[in-house]
């Protein structure tokens, strides 16, 4: 079975991610399939609008394969660039697409799996949605545009979801910016038949309802509004809330270099989603000479001992440290955007 299913269903050109067993998680050839699709529906007369969505009952979209990235930090064969490159070529594709993008974020989406939602024009989340960024807790960064669209979140609420990897609800996700719209599990079928025939504005008011509360309008939430991360600590420290108890363990856990090297991508992010990606293509590539992501993975999926052994303690970062390293430039490798923009997929070098 193809592990990206493409339809055309009246005037929906629909996509649909088809690896369940793996939780619909991408790889560079999925990405290239989708951007195939986008572009050629982008001049399609037929094509009025593009659905989404994930196959199975557990995720959208889990996100990248972090196994195949520890192969490339162990033997140097270039898979990890190749893939960020195309997917994040994906991301602005879908920022820009002329033409309305409805992403069914239902069930599990992480990471990648926000890069190819969240950057769309209509972002439809359920009862089941459990979003987030996790990836400083394998010594990553939020990466597909994550930290341009967490900059742009409340300070707080943003800052609390890149520094923790913490997973929200559809009311959460949709206060981070996130995702637009909450539909019932149960009115997703009805809205993608809908969506064949009908504009997305109107198809979507039809079946769009109000989720169940979220909790980051919670006092505890403004700690991450703190200057330094041993504040936050501390602020958090303060309640006594299960929430901000698991946030304080999160941040606890999460790799000290990671929390640092975000809170300078969130300080630099602006409106620019291709600037915001081409920074974050630099930090993705110099990181793979970074020990600690290595050991993130190490702990998490490949000996899964869930106790990685960071460089350096998280109560010793200030915010005068700085990541320059992650930002220099690549050497003729850095990222750009020629394939979407001439909609030519041989100018990927593929």
């Amino acid at each position: 079975m193809s592990e990206i299913l493409t339809q055309r269903r009246g005037h929906l050109g629909l996509i649909t991610l088809n690896r369940p067993e793996s939780l619909n998680a991408l790889n560079a050839d999925m990405c290239h399939v989708i951007m195939d699709a986008l572009l050629q529906w982008r001049d399609d007369p037929q094509i009025a609008q593009v659905a989404i969505v994930g196959a199975g009952d557990r995720a959208f979209c889990a996100g990248g394969d972090i196994v195949a990235i520890y192969r490339d930090i162990m033997e140097r064969n270039g898979s990890s660039e190749e893939f960020w490159r195309v997917e994040y070529q994906l991301n602005v594709l879908i920022d820009e697409y002329p033409k309305p993008y409805i992403a069914f974020m239902d069930g599990i989406v992480l990471g990648g799996g926000i890069g190819i939602s969240a950057h769309g024009s209509h972002r439809i989340v359920t009862e089941a949605s459990r979003c987030g960024m996790p990836e400083v807790g394998i010594g990553f960064f939020p990466d597909v545009g994550g930290t341009h669209l967490l900059s742009r979140a409340p300070r707080a609420a943003g800052r609390l979801a890149a520094l923790t990897g913490m997973k929200f609800g559809a009311a959460d996700t949709m206060a981070l910016g996130l995702a637009d719209t909450y539909v019932p599990q149960k009115d997703l079928p009805g809205l993608l038949e809908a969506l064949q025939t009908e504009p997305v504005d109107r198809a979507v008011s039809r079946f769009a309802g109000i989720p169940d509360s979220g909790y980051l309008h919670e006092e505890w939430v403004q700690s991450f509004s703190e200057s330094s991360i041993p504040a936050v600590a501390t602020g958090l420290s303060a309640f006594e809330n299960p929430r901000a108890a698991a946030a304080l363990a999160a941040l606890e856990a999460a790799c000290p270099s990671s929390v640092r090297l975000v809170e300078e991508l969130l300080r630099e992010a602006g409106v620019d989603l291709r600037a915001d990606l081409i920074r974050e293509f630099r930090a993705a590539v110099h990181r793979l000479d970074d020990p600690d992501f290595a050991e993130g993975i190490r702990a998490a999926v490949i000996d899964k001992d869930r106790k990685p052994r960071w460089n350096e303690p998280l109560d010793k970062l200030s915010p005068e440290q700085r990541t320059a390293r992650h930002f220099g430039p690549l050497d003729g490798a850095e990222l750009d955007f020629t394939l979407i923009d001439q909609g030519l997929r041989e100018k990927s070098g593929r």
